[in-house]
């Protein structure tokens, strides 16, 4: 860009001297002052289009800038959500180990359960045996009474 300014800058004074020659030339000179003067037409053209050009570069350099920016915050968002995954990943993994725990521990009391009630059913039958113990010994206790009140009679009859 800065090349193209100085070249339609050059051009620009020589059409500008070309122009005092042909001046001085004077009738002579009036066909070559035309084509200086088109000459310095095209170097201002040539000045414009370049300093147009030069203001699209800018806005793409500042777009340019703009998409690295914006480039590096996808890049740290995409950071973060990794950090977050993995986040979530442990705390899943944690979740599973917790819950498998809790499993093993569901089963232990389901088995300590059964194993309660099994031994309860035991209880039950020792007790019923035991009740049954008992109404033959108050049977019996019973039988001694009458033997020994029937003993006493004898005894006081004699």
């Amino acid at each position: 860009i800065k090349v193209i300014t100085s070249i339609a800058q050059q051009t620009n004074l020589l059409a500008l001297n070309a122009t005092i020659e042909a001046a001085r030339a004077g009738e002579a000179g009036k066909g070559f002052a035309v084509v200086a003067n088109e000459v310095k037409e095209l170097a201002k053209q040539t000045a414009e289009a370049t300093e147009d050009i030069s203001r699209k570069i800018e806005t793409i350099q500042n777009d340019t800038g703009g998409a690295v920016d914006a480039i590096g915050a996808i890049s740290t968002i995409i950071e973060q959500i990794n950090d977050i995954q993995a986040t979530i990943a442990s705390a899943v993994e944690e979740q599973t180990a917790t819950t498998n725990e809790i499993s093993r521990n569901i089963n232990e009391a389901a088995e300590g359960s059964g194993q309660i009630a099994s031994n309860v059913a035991i209880v039950a039958q020792a007790a019923q045996s035991t009740s049954e113990g008992a109404t033959e010994t108050q049977g019996a206790c019973t039988e001694l009474a009458d033997l020994a009140a029937g003993l006493e009679r004898l005894v006081q009859g004699n």
